[in-house]
């Protein structure tokens, strides 16, 4: 299958799961799960910068239009897409990344290496969109709350994604 239609499948996917399953879950307003970024989390890493916010802003937008929050999804997205190259060169070994792959993943940047790129941009993402969503700082606490509690649960589906869906090569 090729790198397009894989990420063609991925992307209407993503949103659909989003939109009909996980934004259904909401535990006592403080725990919002969110899969959706891993799209543009796991695009390959030779894509250009504009083509990735592009994508980013797409994402965001489509996600904007099912759940009516008036740009918060795609300015998440698009800054998340903007900082990724930033986060894989700091991440990347002297000679790049090992392995066929063109994409990040477990196998391909390793366990480690992996978990800290998708554990930054997340708690980016979600530290900009609940800022927007909630757009006051009177109960940081709460804000805080929220931030870590909807990261690690996302952290957590992202997990159990790569579990089922990486391929050992």
């Amino acid at each position: 299958m090729s790198v397009l239609l894989k990420n063609i499948i991925r992307f209407i996917l993503l949103i659909l799961f989003q939109v009909l399953v996980l934004d259904r879950i909401l535990i006592h307003q403080l725990v919002n799960p969110s899969l959706y970024m891993l799209f543009v989390l796991l695009l390959p890493f030779n894509l250009p910068r504009p083509a990735l916010q592009l994508l980013g802003f797409l994402l965001g937008l489509s996600l904007d239009m099912f759940t009516d929050t008036m740009g918060i999804h795609a300015a998440a997205c698009v800054f998340i897409a903007y900082l990724r190259p930033f986060i894989l060169n700091i991440l990347s070994p002297q000679g790049g990344f090992e392995g066929t792959q063109r994409t990040p993943s477990v196998t391909s940047m390793g366990t480690s290496q992996f978990a800290i790129y998708v554990s930054v941009l997340v708690l980016l993402h979600h530290i900009v969109y609940f800022c927007l969503s909630v757009f006051s700082f009177s109960d940081p606490l709460y804000l805080l709350m929220k931030i870590l509690l909807s990261t690690a649960t996302s952290l957590f589906l992202i997990l159990i994604y790569e579990l089922l869906f990486f391929s050992r090569k």
